[in-house]
């Protein structure tokens, strides 16, 4: 299995229950790509009632633990819902009396109710619901759209390398194995653990002979 790091695991969580959870309320459900850019509004306005989902980057991050070899990464998700309405602003937001006319307000209400406190199965902190932020809410010639932005906050801990180490391959789904397929440098795999041998001494007058020891290894598997 291939590495996914964890910003897209969660990106394309969110779009996996986002589109089942939602069904026929939105046309589609896509990892932003720009579709608002100015040359390709038009074209995506075609498209609403829809979401979008993107990384919002990482607001903070801190030690997780006091070695200081984890670390706590703050990161917010933001997902876009934009509906369209050929009658009125208000009806874009509000949705009409056809099936098909949803609005923005409710699909932001079911986007929330589908991702407030849930953790999409990944080793994540459960997403926590954020500020919801206007991005369109106009009218053109022929029809009026409405855009709003929803922020989620999670998080997510991250591991750290010895000083001056480098990684070593281990698992196929280790981050380490990509240093080596894209030709960066590798430290040798740990050796495993043998035994560790335990001295207890009791006599301060014999500092260098033991007065008992204990040898642990580990079992042999059955």
């Amino acid at each position: 299995m291939a590495y996914v790091p964890i910003i897209t695991a969660v990106e394309l969580g969110i779009v996996d229950r986002l589109t089942r959870g939602l069904g026929r309320m939105v046309d589609e459900v896509k990892t932003y790509g720009g579709e608002f850019d100015d040359d390709a509004f038009d074209t995506v306005v075609r498209r609403f009632p829809a979401a979008w989902v993107t990384f919002g980057g990482v607001r903070r991050t801190e030690p997780h633990s006091t070695s200081r070899n984890q670390w706590r990464a703050e990161a917010t998700f933001v997902v876009m819902v934009g509906a369209r309405s050929l009658r009125s602003e208000e009806a874009a937001r509000h949705g009409g009396a056809a099936k098909a006319e949803v609005g923005t307000n409710l699909i932001v209400s079911a986007v929330r109710l589908l991702l407030n406190q849930q953790d999409l199965g990944l080793p994540v902190r459960e997403l926590q619901p954020g500020a919801i932020r206007t991005l369109f809410n106009t009218r053109t010639r022929d029809e009026a759209i409405s855009v709003f932005a929803l922020e989620f906050h999670t998080a997510w801990v991250e591991d750290t390398l010895f000083l001056g180490a480098f990684a070593h391959g281990e698992a196929e789904d280790s981050l380490s194995r990509l240093f080596e397929a894209y030709g960066g440098q590798i430290d040798p795999a740990p050796a495993d653990w043998q035994a560790t041998l335990l001295r207890y001494h009791l006599k301060r007058a014999r500092p260098h002979a033991a007065d008992a020891e204990d040898r642990i290894e580990p079992k042999e598997k059955s």
